[in-house]
């Protein structure tokens, strides 16, 4: 007696769901594109927002901006939550075991009084300028239209509270976990006249309207000065005074600002690239924000570097110009 084996082929009626076929056609779509493409609910809305009854909960009306389909505004990492998730658990376990190495070979002691000093009163406070980051990218996540950009603002929004915790562990570091180097930096960031103007603009970008006003604000104008200023001129300072081994804290924050940058680079050249008003408008928020955010930190360069904070300051408004002028915007 012999046993035939035979295969048979059996072919799927359909390769991906039906939102997805209409937008790509009908082949296997990626976790991504599943994961984002038309997801966000626009029709049979329950009930208006009642703090703006003339929108709706999902309303491309929150921004001036237009866009004939926000989903073209895609995230080039591809990030939906898994991938997301997963990506972050690597550079968190890279963080953690910096942060681990420092605490265990008691680096801090290594530093002398000044340098000590100078962090926290330079480096700490930022954790005030993250929240106001977190806050600014929410708005993004809460008032943009489109899974593509959402939930990306969503990511965004979530580093920058990651970001804050880790400036305020280099804090506790430093004060063997008292908690007196976190009052010291919130006492400058209240009362100290070189950061008033910091300050001064987060509390403004707080009450902002429009979330792609605040989307450029933040990441065209801010993280960008963010970048030069702190992560690598201060950086490089605090290595030229023994402080080499700070540079594994904040390591971190360069990778997601640098990460964040060529997203945020994508997406305004995506919007600038759809209409000329779009393009004129993103043109005119940057001018007010760039010029805004120069001059809010504009006290603390002399501070912190002498006579090389115009040099800086130059460095800080070309590299600005540079992000705009490469997503298309007039500079």
């Amino acid at each position: 007696m012999s046993l035939e084996i035979k295969t048979a082929t059996i072919e799927p009626l359909r390769h991906t769901f039906g939102h997805i076929a209409r937008r790509f056609g009908d082949k296997p779509a990626s976790r991504y594109q599943e994961a984002t493409y038309d997801t966000q609910s626009s029709t049979n809305f329950h009930y208006r927002p009642l703090w703006q009854p003339d929108k709706e909960l999902n309303d491309p009306g929150y921004t001036a901006l237009t866009m004939a389909d926000w989903y073209v505004l895609r995230d080039p990492r591809q990030f939906y939550y898994g991938a997301y998730v997963q990506n972050r658990a690597k550079m968190q376990d890279a963080a953690e075991n910096n942060y681990a190495f420092f605490e265990k070979r008691n680096l801090a002691a290594l530093l002398d009084a000044d340098t000590v000093k100078q962090i926290i009163f330079a480096l700490v406070p930022l954790r005030h300028v993250e929240q106001t980051a977190n806050l600014n990218m929410l708005s993004g996540s809460a008032y943009g239209y489109g899974t593509t950009l959402t939930q990306a603002c969503l990511y965004a929004a979530i580093d920058r509270l990651g970001m804050a915790q880790y400036l305020s562990r280099i804090g506790l570091l430093l004060d063997g976990n008292s908690g007196s180097s976190l009052a010291e930096a919130k006492q400058a960031w209240m009362d100290d006249p070189a950061w008033q103007g910091v300050r001064a603009l987060c509390e403004e970008m707080l009450v902002q309207k429009d979330w792609a006003e605040l989307f450029t604000a933040q990441n065209l104008a801010i993280d960008t000065l963010l970048s030069v200023v702190f992560y690598r001129h201060f950086d490089q300072q605090l290595a030229t005074r023994g402080a080499r081994d700070l540079s594994m804290l904040t390591e971190f924050m360069q990778a997601c600002l640098k990460d964040q940058a060529g997203w945020a680079d994508s997406v305004f050249k995506a919007m600038a690239a759809e209409n000329e008003a779009n393009r004129d408008l993103l043109s005119k928020w940057f001018a007010i924000w760039r010029d805004k955010a120069l001059s809010a930190f504009q006290p603390l360069l002399p501070i912190l570097f002498g006579s090389e904070a115009d040099n800086i300051a130059a460095e800080v408004l070309a590299e600005m110009n540079q992000r705009a002028a490469k997503a298309g915007l007039a500079v």
